[in-house]
This record gives C-alpha cells, structure tokens and sequence, in this order.
C-alpha cells in the first residue's frame, strides 16, 4: 500500500518562501505520476502543480505558474513543492497525491493515493 506524508508547510509572510516535501513508499515511486493540489476553507480541492513518471512533463496552475516549482527525486522517493513570493490567497492545506498511470493529470479524482497534508498559511 502507498503512504504519502507531507512536510515544511508553516507560517510565513507575504512574499515568502516556503518548501514543501512528500515521502512515498509502499510501492515503486519511478511508476507513478505525483501531484500537488490545495483546499483553503470552504472550497474544493483544486489543481497545483502536477509531474510526470519521468519529470518530463509538469503542469502548474495559473495562479502559481511562476512562482512554484514543482521536482522530483527518484533515489529519495521524494517530490517537492518550491513555493515562492507567497500570497495570502496560497493559504490552504497542501496535498502530495499518487496516481498510478504515471501522468501529469491535473484532476484530483485521477489520483490512487493522497497524504494527510500541510498547512500553509501567509500573512499579510
């Protein structure tokens, strides 16, 4: 069974840094497709930044392209979430996901396996 546990999010000012990591294990992490997504208070979860089997391929969101990268690395089962000049509209609780098929799918429900998550809160 796959295990995800997220880490680094925190408080942090407007204009801010922060790093988010995921650790996978249970499986072979190479094969599967990873992502990050966000859910702030009353709303749904929603697309952040996704990557491929490979690294080959990423997609971010409109309102983080830019400002966050999103990496992997395979000899750590690690995948990471770069977040710069930090807004206080990025407050929410950061999800690493798992899929299976190896893509980049940007939609929540193409995912097999989810972490617990971090919360993220920027001030202003």
């Amino acid at each position: 069974q796959v295990q995800l546990v997220e880490s680094g999010g925190g408080l942090v000012q407007t204009g801010g840094s922060l790093r988010l990591s995921c650790v996978f294990s249970g499986r072979t992490f190479s094969l599967y497709g990873m992502g990050w997504f966000r859910q702030a208070p009353g709303s749904e979860r929603e697309f952040v930044a996704v990557i491929n089997w490979s690294g080959g391929t990423t997609y971010y969101s409109y309102s983080v392209k830019g400002r966050y990268t999103i990496s992997r690395d395979d000899a750590k089962n690690m995948v990471y979430l770069q977040m710069n000049s930090l807004k206080p509209e990025d407050t929410a609780v950061y999800y690493c996901a798992a899929n299976l098929a190896g893509r980049a799918h940007m939609s929540p429900d193409d995912y097999d396996y989810w972490g617990q998550g971090t919360q993220v809160t920027v001030s202003s």
